[in-house]
């Protein structure tokens, strides 16, 4: 579990989990998360494990990556 106090977020592992066939399949979950730099982020992200796919419709807006599992998330800059 993760929390800032007011927010939690809590992973567990399923182990009938199958990722998504983004961008084909519909997401039932997705995460946006916001960096005051987002260059860094992605670069660590990616170091953790997270891939990036081609596939990238959010332009200089965001940039979708995959976690090691395959489920995608955005990553952005602070508003």
């Amino acid at each position: 579990m993760i929390s800032d106090g007011t927010t939690a977020y809590v992973f567990y592992t399923a182990e009938s989990f199958k990722a998504p066939n983004w961008p084909e399949d519909e997401l039932v979950f997705h995460l946006d998360l916001a960096f005051d730099d987002v260059e860094a982020a992605e670069e660590r992200l990616i170091g953790l494990g997270a891939t990036k796919p081609a596939h990238q419709p959010g332009g200089e807006h965001w940039t979708v990556l995959l976690d090691p599992s395959g489920q995608p998330l955005c990553i952005s800059a602070n508003a």
